[in-house]
């Protein structure tokens, strides 16, 4: 039987960034995913968050997806645009990409790295013991792993085979999208009428002063919203013809689908994101309605807040309460999610009321305070993991600033390329000893005279330390002394290293 250290049963989004995370720290990792490559069937996401775009950008990878998207101000919470250009961040904007794009950079970046793929197989069930878990594959082949990370999706068959309970809202509207050539060129962009909200585009476009402009000929992109929901079925171009003509009185002679596809606004979480040695992460541990573009940029970073503590778990330099971390901080982050999605899904119902409200909605996000706030919650840049009371700094993420070393300009975000902890220092240099945990833990002096802002909350007290983890969340913050470092770095980072 071949063994790793973790198996990760999915290889979308969130089981490719956390194979790299995995793999950045020495850890043996697998893949397995049902695809025979990485080929994605359907649009999918469309595009990555300001957050998201930080998260690469601190693994040395943002400029693969720079390179390929568009940059636009995407934020937006039920259709109103939120613009995030005066956010005191180097990425103040999203970025329009669609996700089998996102998906086959992730995978090179991946591929650059020590992480063995399964590809064309899925699991198909596993057993857990206090040693590790077995994992059965559909070609019959068996895997032994240390842990298990289910990244496999809504219908998670490792949520179910755990055991794990999914409660949540049942769906109340049912959409088609679909890639097809139409005979007869319907109006392009988004409609609203009684039935809901529908769309028409292209796969290749541009965007101009913040407008869409399609580029000529191809197939034409389609999402209706269907008159009644439940069906869970595959959803078919009869399906689509019969939507169409409900929605338009015509279905404009569609045909030679290239793929077809159903979503609706289904809410739901794992009650628990980890049960023993199986963990959850993406649309395996949450589901929501695609409105705000937020479910894979939650499933990658699910992954970034997971990869370094099951490494440590894993090289046993930390114990393994340290994984309960990982459902008490991003658990709460993903219901949030859910939450604001449901309230989008409501702002976009299309009746004389909620048409009043959204209205009354949009008046308020054009204000300077509601739209700085709603925006850092859409765009990622506000989450705040509960690290107890202190420095505004303290859980929440660290600003990518322009710091003076001995050996030259650097940026923060450089100093997480490989996936380390940071101990910045921009006091007194050496006026702070982690000889115990040099092995783990970067220790970096440097300088900075420029004003600390964060997104949302405005300027900060400047201080003296900061220990920074590899996901870039703010562990520790100084303020001339070393009060409570090394309970921080014990926390974190295991125990002292024994002189």
């Amino acid at each position: 039987m071949t063994e790793y250290a973790v198996v990760i049963a999915g290889g979308g989004p969130t089981g490719l960034m956390l194979a790299g995370e995995l793999a950045l720290a020495g850890v043996d990792v697998a893949i397995v995913e049902r695809r025979p490559n990485q080929e994605l069937a359907g649009s999918r996401a469309g595009g990555l968050s300001s957050r998201t775009i930080e998260v690469l950008d601190q693994r040395g990878i943002a400029d693969r997806f720079l390179s390929e998207g568009q940059v636009a101000q995407v934020a937006g919470f039920a259709s109103v645009r939120l613009d995030i250009s005066d956010f005191p961040t180097r990425h103040n904007y999203g970025l329009a990409l669609w996700q089998n794009h996102i998906e086959r950079i992730l995978a090179g970046w991946v591929g650059d790295l020590a992480v063995t793929f399964y590809r064309g197989r899925e699991v198909t069930g596993f057993a857990q013991d206090h040693t590790g878990v077995e994992v059965e594959l559909s070609d019959g082949q068996s895997l032994r792993a240390e842990y298990l990370v289910g990244c496999d999706g809504g219908r998670s068959l490792v949520r179910k085979t755990a055991g794990i309970e999914f409660p949540g809202w049942d769906p109340t509207i049912s959409s088609l999208i679909a890639e097809v050539e139409m005979t007869e060129e319907p109006e392009l962009g988004i409609h609203r009428n009684a039935f809901g909200v529908h769309a028409f585009g292209k796969e290749e476009y541009e965007i101009r002063d913040g407008e869409v402009v399609y580029k000529d000929g191809g197939p034409i992109r389609v999402m209706v919203t269907e008159e009644r929901v439940g069906s869970r079925t595959e959803p078919t171009l009869r399906d689509l013809s019969e939507a169409l003509i409900a929605v338009y009185g015509t279905d404009y002679g569609i045909h030679s689908p290239t793929w077809i596809s159903r979503f609706t606004d289904m809410t739901r979480q794992a009650a628990a994101y980890r049960d023993r040695r199986v963990l959850l992460a993406g649309d395996a541990a949450h589901v929501h309605s695609p409105v705000g573009g937020q479910g894979l940029n939650t499933g990658v970073q699910d992954a970034v807040n997971l990869g370094w503590k099951l490494a440590q778990v894993v090289h046993q330099t930390a114990p393994e309460s340290l994984l309960d971390t990982y459902h008490a901080e991003r658990h709460p982050v993903a219901a949030r999610v859910l939450h604001n999605t449901m309230a989008q899904t409501a702002l976009m119902r299309v009746n004389d009321r909620t048409e009043a409200l959204r209205a009354t909605v949009s008046e308020l996000l054009s204000m300077d305070e509601p739209r700085k706030r709603f925006a850092a919650m859409m765009s990622g840049l506000d989450i705040h993991y509960n690290l107890g009371e202190g420095h505004p700094l303290l859980g929440r993420r660290m600003p990518d600033l322009d710091l003076v070393t001995p050996n030259g300009p650097l940026r923060v975000f450089t100093l997480l390329h490989a996936a380390r902890p940071v101990l910045l220092n921009l006091g007194e240099p050496g006026g702070f000893d982690i000889t115990p945990w040099a092995d783990r833990v970067q220790s970096i002096n440097a300088k900075y005279d420029g004003t600390w802002e964060l997104p949302a909350l405005g300027a900060v007290t400047a201080p003296t330390a900061v220990l920074i983890r590899p996901d870039g969340y703010v562990a520790w913050v100084g303020d001339q002394t070393q009060v409570g470092l090394v309970d921080a770095l014990t926390t974190w980072f295991g125990p002292p290293t024994a002189a």
